[in-house]
């Protein structure tokens, strides 16, 4: 917003009459020395036809993304382009030999529900569907990047089809199209994937909207597999462990002040696994489990600490045994991997296991990839659903909840599409003030969201 004081000969009525007229506005009033500008609702509609303002923030990634592939910065092989990942602390690339485990342990969960026909939204360089593809017998991939499009569908197999699309395009006719082509049961996957893309989403009603789409889309007993998820509920956590990798010798309070900075300027979403529950509820006549999936590689990153995979099992076949609940604390030290065995086998839940990441001083703390380690894959090592520092280990066969009980409680977003509609539509406002007004280019302008976008 502009911090200039208002010329004295510009009519605070005029200016309000040229910014009202701006199809991204839903009211204009004077305020003190300037305007207050408030976004139109219409501007900010998530859906199938998403509103202007929603339009642009998803063309800032479109563009992003197919200049990174582009590029080809990351391109260590034909099926291992890692263009685009980096360290947020650091900017540098994450280690290879990292993302090759974090890729293990992504197309694990994923074959963990035998998929037959899969719809990848944003597949990106195809890191998912170069693994994917020898297992299932058909695969639709959408980007909105085009290189990415023209370049997996160079070497595509018959059974492949990448198409351009966005996210809340899956049930358009361009992905319908290709589903259709291929042969999928009723034109239905039996497995949707967002992998490492909702941090891109702008808010949580696009999400909502999104996955909604998928779950009533997927075919019954089939999957959603929402991967790579950052965790609203670890935010400030990962903001003040970055600005320490920053600057180690920073004082707490300067450290504080930069994290809380940090948090407030990050342009991507996160969410907590109550918030993707709670979206994925908003289909009626669907029943959905849930399981919330820590991440088990061994290196300490930003991946392994802060991100989290959910796999929604919709419709699924089978009934699910209650399951016997142990407190990790309750067990004495030398009982543990006894334990851990008999979770991966019976109907045992192990809970409150503190993530060694997130608590290096507690001695009772392990990680992820310890317990995954432990039980030799054959158990699931959980998320805590409501507390993100803790662990669970659980058999495959009593891993998910019902999402009403994951959706319980507090839900936590990190939504930067506010952030993003206040800066833009000053901006606009502005320039139609130049264009229209120009004795106007003084006027303080700021932006409010309607009530039902706060």
């Amino acid at each position: 917003m502009s911090a200039d004081p208002i010329a004295p000969a510009v009519s605070l009525d005029s200016v309000v009459e040229v910014l009202r007229a701006h199809p991204w506005v839903g009211g204009v009033r004077a305020d003190d020395d300037g305007v207050r500008v408030t976004a139109d609702p219409a501007a900010l509609v998530a859906g199938a036809h998403p509103g202007p303002l929603v339009a642009e923030f998803l063309d800032q990634w479109s563009e992003v993304y197919d200049a990174t592939y582009r590029a080809a910065g990351g391109r260590h092989a034909e099926d291992l382009d890692l263009s685009g990942w980096r360290a947020t602390d650091t900017g540098r690339p994450l280690p290879t030999g990292h993302m090759r485990q974090w890729l293990d342990h992504t197309v694990d969960l994923i074959l963990g529900a035998r998929p037959r026909h899969v719809l990848e939204l944003g597949c990106g360089t195809g890191l998912l569907l170069h693994r994917l593809r020898p297992h299932v017998a058909g695969y639709v991939g959408t980007d909105v990047a085009p290189h990415a499009v023209s370049t997996l569908n160079a070497d595509a197999p018959p059974h492949v089809r990448v198409v351009t699309a966005a996210a809340h395009e899956l049930t358009g006719n361009v992905v319908r199209a290709a589903l259709a082509d291929l042969r999928f049961p009723d034109g239905r996957p039996d497995c949707v994937l967002l992998n490492s893309v909702t941090q891109c989403f702008p808010d949580v009603a696009y999400l909502t909207y999104v996955l909604g789409a998928a779950v009533e889309l997927v075919a019954p007993g089939g999957t959603v597999f929402v991967g790579d998820v950052r965790h609203a509920g670890l935010h400030q956590h990962f903001c003040r462990w970055a600005e320490r990798a920053a600057t180690a010798d920073a004082a707490d309070t300067d450290l504080a002040r930069r994290a809380q900075q940090r948090a407030e300027r990050d342009e991507e979403l996160l969410v907590d696994p109550a918030t993707v529950a709670a979206a994925a509820l908003g289909v009626t006549g669907r029943n959905v489990r849930v399981a919330v999936h820590a991440k088990t590689m061994q290196e300490d990153s930003e991946l392994t600490r802060y991100r989290y995979d959910l796999v929604l099992h919709v419709d699924p076949p089978a009934a699910h045994p209650t399951a016997t609940e142990i407190a990790w604390t309750d067990l004495p030290a030398t009982d543990r991997p006894a334990a851990l065995r008999q979770a991966a086998t019976g109907a045992v839940r192990i809970r409150g296991v503190r993530n060694a990441l997130l608590h290096p001083r507690d001695p009772d703390a392990v990680t992820a990839h310890h317990l995954w380690a432990t039980v030799g894959g054959r158990a699931a090592v959980l998320l805590d659903p409501h507390e993100p520092g803790l662990l669970e280990v659980a058999s495959p066969r009593v891993a998910t909840r019902p999402a009403a009980e994951v959706a319980v409680g507090v839900r936590r977003a990190h939504e930067p599409l506010p952030g993003y509609v206040r800066r833009r539509l000053a901006e606009e406002a502005r320039r139609l003030l130049r264009r229209r007004l120009p004795a106007a280019a003084g006027v303080r302008v700021t932006v409010d969201l309607p009530e039902v976008a706060r």
